[in-house]
């Protein structure tokens, strides 16, 4: 409410000022070591870890999770079909697109245009690192999520890393004691974290766009976008779930077709751009005058955490509508996780990184900016290239959807965190809450909420680390299982792994039965 109290008062109040700039200094300080290299290492050499633990399933496998992860949307009826209007759960495709639907938003464009700004075109390089080993702690959230859901009072699925850490580390020798306290924490930032970064952060960067471009006023953006969200929000996950798998698809195609264009007409200059990327990531060309200390750190620090930021792999967000999925196998939405990672930063991120390199408005030698425009407005001019005048409206759009849908998937981790802590019925209360929470964030300057938002963020994904890496032996085992019985076939005699609840096994173990 402090917040809140900031964001209407007088500036010139004094005692005011100092209140915020108070909070201000301590959230920085705080930022600064949660976000600080220490956790950046922790979220990379977790993925490090799981890889290597995993024998670089992401890579050695690759055939198999894109025949069942992509390729099986165009051929497994199952994956793509709606549930029935009894069931309570959401198909495979549906989990994905809601998924992709919280983690593709601002950042794809804005975040990677600073990324490189600040970083240099190493920091692309870098970015593709985080990911590639960003798959694997993705994949491990979702097996994890999977394994250890369960259903609520309203027969929904309800899984995520509170989940995993409160049931799965409860029996762990001394981490054991930690088990609900990790559990109630992630819980609570996750709750926090969505209204800020989930919520009135998002709608306020589609108000300040429609404003800019079209002229539209915020406050009758936030009341537009405030209608449309409700009727989906209150609708639960399978409205969710609806709307996400048409909005996404197109929104991101529209987005790949738009900087593609742009790709192919300077298709001659995109040599130059993969030489940059290489060697600034390793400092083997100077930028604007830094060392080749500073200049790697830089594109080191700038390219993992935009990765990160991206893709929230480390963050255990999107678990909680993966296990909201109809699948079986723990393993099958495991590798949804690995898809939604690749598409996610090694497509979509890399295409605005592209467009921007590729458009002639950073001078790729000495990564000196050669325009005004930061940000959004980079990609904008990046792509009037290609599209003309139409390149801020399509931008704006792209904006626009994309934090949109973002707001619906964290509206949905609010929802889960919410039920974890206080129950079911305590969701409806929470939802109307978020709902009214859109209204503002569209008229209001976050500058101080985006930061609490980033720090509540990181906070999550300390005690969510904790339990990947403390059930990283349950992970190993699942996978060797799901292997040794699909796609090895050493033992297919061999009894699934599909839940750490005797009679929810041994419902799925029916279930998969019949399924094949």
């Amino acid at each position: 409410m402090l917040l809140f109290n900031y964001l209407s008062y007088d500036k010139g109040d004094s005692f005011m000022e100092k209140v915020m700039e108070t909070i201000a200094n301590v959230n920085g300080a705080i930022n600064n070591v949660v976000w600080g290299i220490p956790m950046l290492v922790l979220i990379i050499g977790t993925g490090i870890y799981m890889t290597a633990g995993l024998k670089f399933f992401q890579l050695t496998r690759i055939k198999h999770w894109m025949n069942e992860t992509f390729l099986a949307i165009f051929k497994k009826k199952h994956v793509t079909a709606h549930t029935g209007k009894d069931e309570a759960s959401i198909s495979q495709f549906q989990a994905l697109s809601t998924a992709l639907a919280a983690t593709i938003g601002v950042g794809n464009i804005a975040g990677v245009a600073g990324a490189i700004i600040t970083g240099g075109a190493g920091a692309v390089f870098w970015m593709w690192l985080s990911a590639l080993f960003g798959m694997m702690t993705n994949y491990s959230e979702n097996v994890l999520g999977i394994f250890y859901r369960r259903k609520n009072s309203k027969d929904e699925w309800s899984g995520g890393a509170m989940y995993y850490l409160q049931d799965g580390l409860k029996n762990k020798k001394i981490i054991g004691v930690f088990s609900k306290p990790l559990a109630v924490l992630f819980a609570l930032f996750c709750v926090f974290a969505s209204f800020g970064i989930g919520n009135m952060t998002q709608v306020h960067e589609i108000a300040s766009s429609m404003q800019d471009t079209f002229r539209v006023p915020p406050l009758a953006t936030g009341i537009i976008i405030t209608v449309v969200a409700a009727l989906v929000i209150l609708g639960g996950i399978k409205a969710i779930g609806n709307v996400a798998e048409k909005v996404v698809p197109f929104m991101a195609c529209a987005y790949i077709v738009g900087t593609v264009i742009i790709l192919i007409m300077n298709i001659t200059s995109i040599p130059a751009v993969l030489a940059a990327i290489f060697t600034n990531a390793f400092g083997l060309r100077p930028i604007a005058g830094a060392t080749v200390g500073v200049m790697i750190r830089q594109a080191m620090t700038m390219g993992f955490k935009r990765g990160v930021f991206s893709n929230e792999a480390g963050l255990g967000s999107s678990v909680m509508v993966h296990s909201a999925s109809n699948v079986k196998e723990p393993i099958i939405q495991g590798m949804w996780g690995i898809f939604e990672v690749f598409f996610d930063t090694i497509v979509v991120c890399t295409l605005t990184a592209f467009t921007v390199l590729c458009s002639g408005l950073i001078d790729l030698e000495t990564g000196k900016l050669l325009t005004a425009s930061t940000g959004a407005s980079l990609v904008s001019e990046a792509l009037s290239e290609g599209l003309g005048s139409l390149a801020g409206g399509f931008v704006t759009i792209a904006i626009s959807l994309f934090a949109f849908t973002t707001v619906l998937g964290w509206s949905f981790y609010g929802t889960k965190s919410c039920e974890y802590l206080f129950g079911t019925k305590a969701t409806i209360v929470y939802k109307v809450i978020f709902v009214v929470c859109i209204t503002f964030g569209a008229t209001m300057n976050f500058e101080l909420a985006w930061a609490i938002a980033d720090t509540l963020n990181a906070l999550m994904a300390i005690p969510n680390l904790i339990g990947v890496l403390a059930l990283s032996g349950t992970v190993f085992a699942i996978t060797k299982n799901y292997l040794a019985r699909k796609v090895t076939k050493t033992d297919t005699n061999l009894k699934p792994m599909l839940s750490f609840d005797p009679a929810i096994q041994a419902m799925q173990e029916k279930a998969l039965e019949q399924e094949e």
